[in-house]
């Protein structure tokens, strides 16, 4: 009864004072110009951020409005208290009723018209949002971005196409099935966006890729090969990602037996990419 009920308030207690360790502010009203509308990002602040003059790396996160089921603070916490990372500004970016076209690939929308925006929203991320995350905050260079499904998506197109602002992106349950109009002019017509744009590649990428798929993810295998189109899209960007050059210490894979297109899969891999994203660059230097 009675103390077991103490017990209770005391762990819900902790748990809190826990996860204060990681301040959470609020920036109302964060305007995105082209896309003309705004929307309120949250910022995670690592411990002692306010005890020290240090600058920190910065992840953002997209789909930013569900980062609290995707367990962002309390695995930001966790990892910095037993040191499994180093500690990191967190920037969640939400989402609205345009995602479908403000997620995709800024080069060209998808084949049925989605992802019209996603040029404008890269233009919010880079022009207008990271300006003013390095204005307000104490912010190292080489960020790092994530994001599931079409998020994911979302995050590898700007990411791709902005080496010089990110060194890392994680991309968990990727889109990577978007594929160009049959006569798209800007990209391989009818093909995969995000391979196209690897194949087109005339350097070396500079940026370091983690993907995660599960074998549940969906059950669509088009070719009828046994793989799911999810995993089979995932490890051919991850062979293309290769033939471009990428050196394979800078591309990490999780495959989750069981695991599937939603948010207990990726809280429960998060970890590990942000573990993996936190470990030290390989020795050889990119010009």
């Amino acid at each position: 009864g009675g103390l077991i009920t103490l017990f209770a308030l005391w762990g819900r207690w902790r748990r809190h004072r826990f996860l204060r360790t990681v301040e959470v502010v609020v920036l109302r009203d964060v305007e995105a110009s082209r896309l003309g509308n705004k929307r309120d990002v949250r910022v995670f602040l690592p411990p002692g951020y306010h005890a020290s003059n240090a600058h920190y790396e910065v992840l953002y996160v997209n789909d930013g409005q569900e980062v609290d089921a995707l367990g962002l603070q309390e695995t930001l916490a966790r990892l910095t208290a037993d040191r499994l990372i180093r500690p990191i500004i967190a920037v969640a970016i939400p989402t609205n009723d345009d995602r479908l076209r403000e997620y995709g690939t800024s080069i060209a929308p998808n084949r049925t018209g989605l992802g019209d925006l996603a040029a404008d929203y890269e233009h919010f991320i880079i022009d207008e949002l990271m300006p003013f995350i390095d204005g307000a905050f104490r912010t190292q260079p080489g960020a790092t971005f994530t994001g599931v499904s079409l998020g994911g998506l979302s995050a590898f197109d700007i990411a791709w196409n902005n080496p010089d602002r990110f060194a890392t992106v994680g991309v968990m349950s990727g889109s990577f099935w978007w594929r160009a109009a049959d006569d798209e002019t800007r990209i391989d017509p009818g093909r995969r966006i995000a391979h196209s744009l690897v194949r087109r590649a005339t350097a070396p990428p500079s940026s370091r890729f983690w993907f995660q798929a599960g074998t549940r993810d969906e059950v669509s295998d088009q070719d009828g090969d046994g793989v799911i189109d999810a995993i089979q899209d995932t490890l051919e960007l991850i062979d293309t990602l290769r033939r471009a050059g990428c050196p394979a210490g800078d591309v990490a894979y999780v495959e989750v037996d069981g695991g599937r297109h939603d948010f207990e899969t990726w809280r429960r891999v998060l970890p590990a990419f942000l573990t993996w994203a936190s470990t030290p660059e390989p020795a050889r230097r990119r010009g």
